[in-house]
């Protein structure tokens, strides 16, 4: 059995965070553990709350399992604030760790703020460089690089200023650009890019979670970044074009849709 570890907050809907992970874990066939930063009153069409938890109860999360159990990667996601963030760094730089991919998640769809402003500066300057990837999408890569991003070309360009602050690979995801769904990796030394049609459906509730937790699951599995990227790629367009409503909003993505 693979495993692997989510440390994100918890979406009570149903649809991303900790559980969005967990489905997409279970939907590879991977043993998921999780993490939770962070509790979230939301649904299909608002976040109206978020309570952070404290530091302690996150670290001791953390020892739990990496005292006892083998991960085979980390998928990290909503870290809210400054005080979680040196909580999880302190806790994990204790452990010969596998590698770890973060979904830089900043604000949500309906524009609340998920991570707090004196949070930025540390997760970059200290949590970017543990990272084996990052995986902004357009507008977290604006904020993050201060550029402004509407094409491929600056894609890349923000793929470069990222790659300076340490990770070991970006993936720009290119879903909010108007005439492409382009994604885009870069290493350090060359871009790969990963083209897929858009698709009409509103019900995308989640994508950011299950791309990045699904490259998780790749990556416990042995896959190299690349082929992680593209088992995910083709996992999240299926998951997509299979989301559904369920309430006055847009619903979640399929997590569990047939390969």
């Amino acid at each position: 059995m693979f495993n692997a570890l989510t440390i994100a907050g918890s979406d009570c809907s149903g649809g991303a965070g900790i559980q969005g992970d967990l489905k997409t874990f279970a939907a590879h066939g991977i043993y998921g553990m999780s993490v939770i930063t962070a509790v979230t009153a939301q649904n299909t069409t608002k976040v109206s709350h978020i309570q952070g938890l404290d530091s302690i109860t996150v670290s001791k999360q953390i020892e739990a399992i990496l005292d006892d159990i083998r991960v085979d990667s980390i998928k990290i996601g909503m870290l809210f604030n400054k005080d979680i963030i040196l909580a999880i760094l302190n806790t994990l730089k204790k452990y010969d760790l596998p590698k770890i991919i973060l979904d830089p998640v900043m604000v949500s769809t309906t524009g609340k703020i998920l991570l707090e402003e004196d949070a930025r500066e540390i997760l970059i300057k200290e949590m970017f460089p543990l990272c084996h990837l990052i995986t902004p999408n357009i507008n977290e890569a604006e904020l993050l690089t201060n550029l402004s991003i509407d094409n491929e070309e600056q894609m890349k360009r923000a793929c470069k200023e990222l790659y300076k602050l340490g990770p070991s690979n970006i993936l720009v995801k290119g879903g909010h650009l108007q005439h492409t769904a382009c994604d885009i990796l870069y290493d350090g030394k060359e871009f790969t890019y990963f083209n897929h049609k858009k698709i009409n459906n509103s019900n995308t509730h989640g994508t950011g979670c299950a791309l990045s937790s699904a490259i998780a699951a790749n990556i416990s599995k042995g896959y190299n970044t690349i082929e992680a990227i593209k088992l995910a790629k083709k996992y999240i367009t299926k998951a997509i074009e299979g989301g559904f409503p369920i309430g006055a909003g847009d619903g979640p993505v399929n997590h569990f849709i047939k390969m």
